[in-house]
């Protein structure tokens, strides 16, 4: 009996070079999102914020008291606020509190973000209980400073040596000074919020190559974290310009545009027109120059700073 052996041919594979096609997935086929995926938040910010911003434009040609019909008038509200005094003089005093913002909340902003984003002792902690004041409405703050610094049983009733005679809100000075202080108390943490994320999206490598170079803490800080920054440092100024030119709150609580008119910025002014005085017409072309001067001014940040021509995922390289 004979037995014959056969050699099994190999199971014929990929030829040479040739690569398999992984199986199509559902998830390749689809397309990008349709205008249907948006038409819902497009809906909600044309009812929202379109539409009131056009009936605004309107009113703000019309006189009307909130009771009887609007009455066509023409240029007269833009006229008379022309003419106003105190209307110039709040856009300059809203035109101060912003700047004041800018420039004491940035960098002090910086210095607690790249702090914040380190790995130092008890940092998180001390994190945590100095964000606490972002999470208070401006309402709320305002409400607790006022009590804070109340000249008759507050804080300054009992440092006189300090306060003198504890009415911090009876001149202009002093008033817009609280107004200054108690604005970068609360919004503080929120920039300091940006800048700690940008400070942890700079590449760790950038600071390694330093140190072999022998730069040192500030040259580091002075010449690499500050430039990487960059973007950062432009959207937290605008935040900080279209939140100063719209401040009302703080405002309302603590001076109510007192004493007289020292303190009455432009938010401030609209609402006593359109709400105190029943002159709607006026109140509105306030707001509509509000709403027109902090998109220029945010447009021209973006523009003089070269933000719109960044196109880099990396925060600070253009």
């Amino acid at each position: 009996m004979t037995t014959q052996i056969t050699s099994a041919r190999p199971a014929a594979g990929p030829r040479k070079g040739s690569r398999r096609r992984p199986p199509a997935s559902s998830a390749t086929n689809v397309g990008r999102p349709g205008f249907a995926w948006a038409l819902p938040a497009a809906v909600f910010f044309a009812l929202f914020a379109i539409t009131p911003l056009i009936m605004v434009a309107v009113l703000s040609f019309m006189s009307w008291d909130g009771l009887s019909s609007p009455e066509f008038v023409g240029m007269d509200n833009w006229s008379r606020l022309m003419d106003d005094p105190v209307m110039l003089k709040s856009i300059w005093l809203t035109l101060l509190l912003t700047v004041l913002g800018v420039v004491v909340q940035t960098p002090l902003s910086i210095v607690l973000g790249v702090w914040a984003a380190g790995h130092q002792r008890n940092r998180a902690v001390l994190s945590v209980i100095y964000f606490i004041p972002l999470l208070l409405s401006a309402t709320a703050v305002s409400v607790l400073w006022r009590a804070l610094l109340d000249p008759n049983f507050g804080i300054p009733a009992d440092a006189s040596w300090l306060f003198g005679d504890g009415n911090l809100f009876g001149e202009q000075a002093t008033a817009i000074g609280v107004l200054a202080f108690v604005s970068t108390w609360q919004f503080t943490p929120f920039h300091t919020l940006i800048y700690q994320g940008a400070a942890r999206a700079i590449p760790h490598v950038l600071y390694q190559a330093a140190e072999i170079d022998g730069a040192g803490r500030y040259r580091q800080f002075f010449h690499i974290t500050l430039p990487q920054l960059r973007n950062a440092m432009i959207t937290s100024m605008i935040l900080m310009i279209v939140g100063g030119l719209t401040t009302f709150e703080t405002v309302l609580i603590l001076t109510q545009g007192g004493p007289g008119t020292d303190t009455t910025i432009s938010a401030y002014y609209m609402y006593d027109k359109a709400f105190k005085s029943f002159d709607y017409g006026t109140g509105s072309a306030i707001a509509l120059v509000l709403v027109v001067a902090a998109t220029i001014i945010s447009l021209i940040v973006v523009r003089v700073s070269g933000y719109d021509k960044m196109r880099s995922s990396m925060e600070g390289v253009s």
